[in-house]
């Protein structure tokens, strides 16, 4: 083989090897920011990973919401119509929270399946809830208890 050929080669197999290291490195970053939807059904079943960073919603169960004022926590339900499940929060909840309203969390699930979560979206208006969480409540015929529509939501 010539120099000029073995050098040739030198630089494409480098070029080949930083592309793979691109490629290699982008995927990676992609993976840890995807945050899945999972509906309370999912979670109870044990679909959702545990440890993982997901998205839960559904609509705040009636009666569930129980507060501790001296360190801000608060543990709710959220129901799909068919599962509900157990969704802590560490510190202030959005103005427009409430009991029967729809929410998206984003958090863990930890071992005993309660979602431990880091963030918490309420509906800006009475029209919008997400379109995951729509999907799930008409999949458990809970839709036609809370009517739906599109605006926007607020943390």
């Amino acid at each position: 083989m010539n120099p000029v050929r073995k050098k040739r080669l030198y630089i494409v197999l480098a070029i080949l090897a930083g592309v793979g290291i691109a490629v290699a490195l982008a995927l990676s970053a992609l993976q840890q920011n995807i945050n899945l939807f999972y509906t309370p059904t999912q979670i109870a079943r044990g679909e959702a990973p545990e440890g993982t960073r997901i998205r839960a919603g559904g609509l705040v169960e009636e009666g569930s919401v129980k507060r501790d004022r001296e360190s801000l926590a608060v543990d709710f339900r959220v129901t799909d119509g068919a599962e509900t499940v157990t969704i802590r929060f560490q510190g202030i909840l959005p103005d427009l929270f409430r009991e029967g309203q729809g929410i998206v969390a984003l958090g863990r699930v930890n071992e005993e399946g309660i979602l431990v979560a880091d963030e918490v979206l309420a509906k800006h208006d009475e029209n919008y809830m997400p379109p995951e969480v729509t999907q799930a409540l008409e999949q458990s015929g809970m839709m036609k208890h809370y009517e739906g529509g599109k605006q926007g939501y607020a943390k």
